[in-house]
């Protein structure tokens, strides 16, 4: 199940920056980052309303300070700099390096929470950075 759920995320995640890119052409990135924020938020906190097992008994101080970190560093920092480089770029340049995100994660898990890599993970990951130095090496016409 979780592999269909990945799934669609990824195309969903595929889609979006089609949308993104074509309102960016009207906006500054911080405005479309706040209406993006906005419209996710609205959506999430009517969800959350309607959702007959929302509780808030379980949130502690650490994890609300984990959330919130997750939260400034992928939703503000991470998705600013995505518009930004999003309005000024080759939207396939920044797509694919910002799917490379993945390999971050996974070294960063590795050392700080003992997740496990597995020889796959690493092929995939000389994969995509092979795919990147191709992109980097490709002439600009």
């Amino acid at each position: 199940m979780a592999v269909i759920y990945a799934l669609f995320g990824m195309l969903c995640w595929g889609v979006a920056p089609l949308f993104g890119k074509v309102g960016l052409k009207s906006l500054d990135s911080i405005t479309a980052l706040v209406l993006r924020t906005l419209f996710a938020g609205t959506m999430v906190s009517a969800w959350v309303f309607l959702a007959p097992n929302f509780s808030t008994k379980n949130i502690s101080p650490r994890t609300c300070f984990f959330i919130a970190a997750e939260a400034i560093l992928a939703t503000l920092i991470g998705d600013l700099s995505y518009f930004v480089a999003l309005r000024r770029g080759n939207i396939n340049d920044v797509t694919l390096i910002m799917s490379t995100s993945p390999l971050v994660t996974m070294i960063l898990s590795y050392f700080f929470l003992s997740e496990s890599v597995y020889l796959y993970h690493i092929i995939g990951a000389v994969l995509i950075i092979a795919g990147l130095i191709l992109i980097g090496l490709q002439p600009k016409f």
